[in-house]
């Protein structure tokens, strides 16, 4: 496995209502790059998300630019997940690719996708 596939695809907050973004890590000096989706109740603002990861994995020699951002509202109980929503500083994500994402990383999950702000 390489430094790049040990990056996880996804990982985001267990329950609740919350911003995520999306983002493309890409190993310096290469032209291989992965998407990946990072989502938490933590975040006041989309920008929170990016400062938080961004030095981890710039220390592990990759380079990080988001793509876009949004909100999810994630239901352990019911096992759904719905992407809504745009970062006022990132812009809109593609919701349809962090919902595909998601489908992978939740294959037991019902994940729908929304251009709806609310």
């Amino acid at each position: 496995m390489s430094a790049l596939e040990a990056v996880s695809e996804v990982t985001i907050d267990s329950d609740g209502v919350f911003k995520y973004i999306l983002v493309r890590v890409s190993v310096r000096g290469s032209e291989q790059c992965r998407d990946i989706v990072r989502g938490t109740k933590c975040a006041e603002f989309h920008n929170h998300i990016f400062e938080k990861i961004n030095p981890e994995l710039e220390a592990a020699g990759f380079e990080c630019s988001v793509l876009g951002g949004g909100k999810l509202e994630h239901n352990s109980n019911d096992k759904k997940i719905r992407v809504f929503g745009e970062s006022t500083v990132y812009g809109k994500a593609d919701h349809s690719i962090t919902a595909e994402k998601l489908k992978k990383a939740f294959s037991d999950y019902v994940v729908i996708w929304t251009d709806d702000k609310k």
